[in-house]
């Protein structure tokens, strides 16, 4: 098939760059023109502006992939491929937009006669080698018009029609609230076993792990990998950002009145590691030595 790609940062551009090799027509364009040379070398048509791009899009429907950042970068693209586009185009959003903001730009494509499809995407930089799992939501004839798409970027079995307008981006978001369970659960073992009377290889424990152990997965893998380049981490500062995802399946969990404590903590989790000093502490301390008389560390000041 042929699409326009829209967003060349790494995810964008190992897509374009598999896409190619499963035999589609990639036409690729970025606002960084040596982004745009990159997929040009890789057998893409390179194109400098969203303008041009469309015009370059010879079969009909029409079809665009976006891979942006979410929030204003995406609703931009969006509603400026949605003029260009024309009716019956089909544009993929694959980023990790709000479902909510996904329905709103459902409805303001509609409008022009422009069908939005929802992609929650899931791979990050392995994706060019081992695919990408897609939860995809949008309107049935859309969706099914897009599969080879779909099928060529997705390792076997790691695509699925998952519902209607919104439903790929929520699965998404609900995917990644779970990573960040997951990855505070590890974390928060693995200081364990360094804080123990035990003088543990830590990497050599989560290489062990990944055979036949109940914990084992596709992160403690990647753990062990990160285990072997740096054994101590100590070249890693703790400090965790979150992209919304988890922030939003919170929020979800809330609206919907389901308890979900265990997302909800390793995202409180993330907030902390990124205090220097928390405020917090220093009240809790102040206290205790108040009512108790209980010893405080003094702040040293240069």
């Amino acid at each position: 098939m042929q699409l326009g790609m829209v967003g060349l940062g790494k995810m964008g551009n190992f897509m374009t760059q598999r896409l190619i090799a499963g035999g589609h027509q990639v036409v690729a364009y970025d606002r960084d023109p040596q982004a745009v040379r990159t997929a040009v070398s890789a057998g893409a048509a390179g194109s400098d502006s969203l303008s041009d791009m469309v015009s370059k899009l010879s079969e009909t429907p029409k079809i665009a992939w976006v891979m942006v950042p979410a929030g204003a970068p995406t609703d931009d693209t969006i509603h400026q491929l949605a003029d260009a586009m024309g009716q019956g185009g089909i544009l993929i959003d694959g980023g990790n937009t709000n479902y909510k903001d996904g329905l709103r730009l459902y409805a303001d494509c509609k409008r022009k006669g422009v069908s939005l499809i929802d992609a929650g995407t899931s791979g990050g930089v392995w994706g060019l080698q081992e695919g990408y799992c897609l939860m995809v939501g949008g309107d049935d004839a859309q969706v099914r018009h897009c599969e080879p798409i779909f099928i060529t970027l997705a390792p076997p079995n790691g695509y699925a029609h998952v519902g209607p307008a919104g439903a790929g981006h929520f699965s998404k978001m609900v995917h990644n609230g779970i990573e960040y369970g997951l990855l505070q659960a590890y974390g928060e073992g693995f200081e364990i076993l360094k804080s123990s009377q035990y003088n543990y290889d830590l990497g050599q424990l989560a290489e062990l792990w990944t055979h036949a152990s109940v914990v084992r997965s596709w992160l403690l893998e990647l753990l062990v990998r990160a285990f072997k380049e740096d054994p101590g981490l100590k070249d890693i500062r703790g400090y965790v950002d979150d992209t919304g995802e988890g922030r939003w399946t919170v929020e979800a969990a809330i609206d919907e009145n389901v308890p979900a404590p265990v997302i909800t903590l390793s995202l409180l989790a993330r907030m902390a590691s990124r205090q220097d000093e928390s405020f917090s502490a220093k009240v809790v301390a102040a206290l205790r030595n108040q009512f108790g008389g209980h010893a405080v560390k003094s702040e040293t000041h240069a």
